[in-house]
């Protein structure tokens, strides 16, 4: 079955869309890393998204066993429930009695990774050299 252009176009944007609410989403990530609160005073929670695959076509035409083109799209934000991490900072306002403070549990270099994958297309495996 082939797929028409405008599908296409759909399906690359619905792709497109969800990317977009990734890099958002490390985006904040990276900003929040050192944050010790949220806005109601609670300890930030790394985001992430989770993406789940989604029939194109006309609403009516779309079965739970489609075999038509795919796209995707956001269906949920999960926050991270991980103890954080504890960094021995004991001058920090935040700092527990024995001086550790609770930092979201962000790895910068994940997030960097997540921005550049994003923007960068990805390329294609090599081909064996042969001489």
């Amino acid at each position: 079955m082939g797929m028409d252009f405008l599908t296409a176009l759909h399906v690359s944007g619905t792709g497109l869309s969800a990317e977009r609410v990734r890099v958002n989403l490390a985006s904040s990530n990276l900003a929040n890393a050192e944050s010790t609160r949220d806005a109601n005073g609670n300890m930030y929670r790394r985001l992430d998204p989770v993406f789940e695959s989604q029939p194109i076509g006309d609403a009516n035409e779309i079965s739970p066993n489609a075999t038509g083109p795919m796209g995707v799209r956001v269906s949920n934000i999960v926050a991270d429930n991980g103890p954080g991490r504890k960094v021995y900072s004991p001058g920090h306002p935040d700092a527990d009695v024995d001086g550790f403070v609770t930092f979201p549990d962000v790895n910068p270099v994940h997030e960097v990774v997540n921005l550049m994958s994003a923007s960068r297309p990805t390329r294609p495996t090599p081909l064996p050299w042969r001489p």
